[in-house]
């Protein structure tokens, strides 16, 4: 067995003295953050007014609540809570396709690539991140006040809210575009308007196609959280139950919910594979 060769600590030091000999701050600069982050951890659990007491209380009414759940039932308003699961899947897929119409242009604004001036992209992006900051439940509370209780109200805070999303989304998808194919079109003699319609958008439709079907799946869940403060839907009918106490109408309702969700995750991945196509596990 050959032996290892033997290390020349003096030699080392010598090569590399930012490794061995490190200034006092940057040694301790990970411990304090390890103090910091942990003192500031306590401080927000004294502040929240964080009680082990009250948690155990609180599961032990959790768990109550629980039994009165079992089985579900949802009587005789079956009909209404369906009638209402088509609405809440109707709010989240005429707002995330409106969000998706309307993005697409303004992220060709917001790609670099495409707009390659920072004084005409900047104002861009910071609209789409100032549109993105606000959640989509305020959006709701907001257009709630302008339209008036129902769906409606719905459909227009999901697609305000994800018009946001995906302006930032589209424009990376298309910045991160191979050139290869828009430097072949421009050398043909094509237009601006060639290299982006036959160089760039077929490359990143996939992706686009993909993020859609992604946020549709994940605005059902907010056109659920949305009903519950006006936008119509499954949503509404859930909070009503809530405040009546039924709670097995609620037990109902949320297994509705997570069988819609399941449905439309299985089928958004079929959708997904029949866009992109499948690839081979090595």
């Amino acid at each position: 067995m050959s032996k290892l060769p033997s290390v020349n600590s003096e030699e080392l030091r010598a090569r590399y003295p930012a490794v061995f000999n490190r200034p006092m701050a940057s040694r301790a600069a990970v411990p304090a953050i390890i103090v910091a982050a942990l003192a500031l951890f306590i401080f927000g659990l004294n502040e929240l007014e964080f009680s082990p007491a009250r948690m155990l209380s609180g599961l032990k009414q959790l768990g109550w609540i629980v039994m009165m759940m079992i089985p579900p039932n949802p009587g005789s308003s079956l009909p209404a809570y369906l009638a209402a699961m088509g609405e809440t899947l109707s709010i989240a897929l005429l707002g995330t396709t409106l969000a998706a119409v309307f993005a697409l242009p303004v992220s060709l604004l917001a790609a670099r690539n495409i707009i390659p001036s920072p004084w005409l992209r900047f104002p861009v992006r910071r609209f789409l991140d100032s549109i993105r900051g606000v959640d989509t439940l305020i959006w709701a509370l907001v257009w709630i006040n302008v339209v008036g209780l129902g769906p409606f109200a719905g459909v227009l805070a999901i697609a305000v809210s994800d018009f946001g999303a995906f302006g930032k989304l589209f424009s990376e998808a298309i910045e991160g575009a191979d050139k290869k194919q828009v430097e072949g079109i421009r050398a043909s003699g094509g237009s601006a308007l060639h290299e982006i319609r036959f160089g760039l958008l077929p490359q990143v439709l996939p992706v686009i196609a993909g993020q859609v079907l992604y946020f549709i799946e994940s605005n059902t869940r907010s056109a659920t959280i949305i009903g519950i403060v006006g936008a119509g839907g499954i949503g509404l009918q859930l909070a009503e139950q809530i405040r009546v106490l039924e709670w097995q109408k609620v037990s109902f309702l949320i297994l509705m919910i997570l069988v819609a969700v399941a449905a439309i995750d299985l089928i958004s991945s079929r959708l997904r594979f029949a866009i992109i196509g499948r690839r081979a596990v090595v």
